[in-house]
């Protein structure tokens, strides 16, 4: 199973306040574990939303609302991807994690099975074809 570990913004994170080197090498340790386990697959931090901006899709319009955004508690700050066994074992890698004031949500991410019938074989084939490009493109 694959889950997005989400870590929300704070007003720090959207100040744009950097960690500092301890908090780093602290992460930097963190993520070594999680790698030499086979768990994370991906994860970055993210710049604050005043850099950002959302499209808003609505009645066939497209409209781009740039940054910063007001509510913070709702604002991705980073993230990882992680494949674990299950949630309580993404729940126990987390709860290693150097953090000391933040909200991390947990979030399973869909896998093809998760689809059903609506989800064809001609689907599964181009959604493939796309993870092969991914891979490929990534590991050059």
């Amino acid at each position: 199973m694959r889950f997005m570990v989400i870590v929300k913004a704070d007003k720090n994170s959207e100040a744009g306040v950097m960690p500092g080197q301890q908090l780093l090498a602290d992460m930097g340790n963190f993520n070594q574990q999680l790698a030499d386990a086979g768990v994370m697959l991906a994860g970055e931090g993210l710049h604050p939303s005043s850099k950002g901006a959302r499209v808003k899709f609505s009645g066939g319009q497209k409209s781009v609302i740039d940054g910063p955004f007001a509510e913070t508690k709702e604002l991705v700050a980073g993230f990882w991807l992680w494949k674990c066994k299950s949630l309580a074992e993404a729940i126990d890698w987390l709860k290693r994690a150097p953090f000391e004031e933040t909200e991390v949500e947990i979030r399973q991410v869909f896998e093809a099975e998760d689809f059903g019938a609506e989800f064809t074989p001609e689907l599964r084939e181009q959604e493939a074809r796309i993870r092969s490009k991914i891979e490929t493109q990534t590991a050059g």
